[in-house]
């Protein structure tokens, strides 16, 4: 695949991520970003509102200049900060989320779930801060988060069996019972959200909150 072809797929996978009606903001976003070092890989489908979308789990282009950024209207901003909450710098990642996190709109949704499935802990804190409305029955947060979870069961599924990983390969010293790491306390939460849309309980594909084990007791 020659440079450009290579480029112009590249461009395609982001605005792939975002449903159909915001592609030509996504297009004015790109236009900002410097060129990738490399192309996007592991992307991940999801339905946002009845529309099929496909996210990276990574990108790398460099960030634009703030003079860049500041012309982009209010919703290309958000996806600007979307897409960079995929970067490969976990650094840039975490501050990116700090800008999308209490975000109302649905297409945001999975950038935020996908992060608690990952392993930079400063990131699980910061969503867990910025989503306090997640504790709150009938909150708007909370029907966001628990409509997205119910309309992707296998991608929340995958997601609390990688927040198990993560604890289990990086962070059971530290929290020796899995219910206090702060992955596990998202992933309660959100299940909570996901049980108040159904009305009955969420499937569960973590340990019980207490267990000290990486399996269920």
């Amino acid at each position: 695949m020659q440079q450009s072809d290579a480029l112009s797929h590249g461009s395609d996978v982001l605005v792939a991520a975002f449903p159909s009606r915001l592609a030509g903001d996504v297009r004015s976003v790109l236009a900002v970003m410097p060129v990738a070092t490399f192309s996007p890989v592991g992307p991940f489908p999801v339905e946002v509102q009845g529309e099929t979308v496909t996210i990276p789990s990574r990108i790398y282009h460099g960030e634009p200049d703030a003079g860049m950024e500041r012309p982009l209207t209010g919703t290309q901003q958000l996806i600007l900060h979307c897409l960079y909450s995929r970067h490969g710098d976990g650094r840039v990642r975490q501050r990116r989320l700090g800008q999308i996190v209490a975000s109302s709109e649905p297409w945001v949704a999975p950038f935020v779930v996908q992060l608690i499935g990952e392993y930079v802990v400063e990131i699980l804190e910061e969503i867990r801060e910025g989503l306090p409305g997640l504790d709150v029955p009938g909150s708007s947060q909370r029907v966001l988060y628990g409509e997205f979870i119910t309309r992707n069961p296998s991608f929340f599924a995958r997601t609390e069996r990688r927040v198990v990983s993560y604890w289990s390969c990086y962070y059971r010293w530290k929290y020796p019972v899995f219910g206090t790491y702060p992955g596990s306390i998202l992933a309660e939460v959100f299940r909570s959200a996901a049980s108040e849309q159904v009305g009955v309980p969420w499937p569960r594909h973590t340990p019980p909150p207490l267990s000290t084990t990486g399996r269920p007791v």
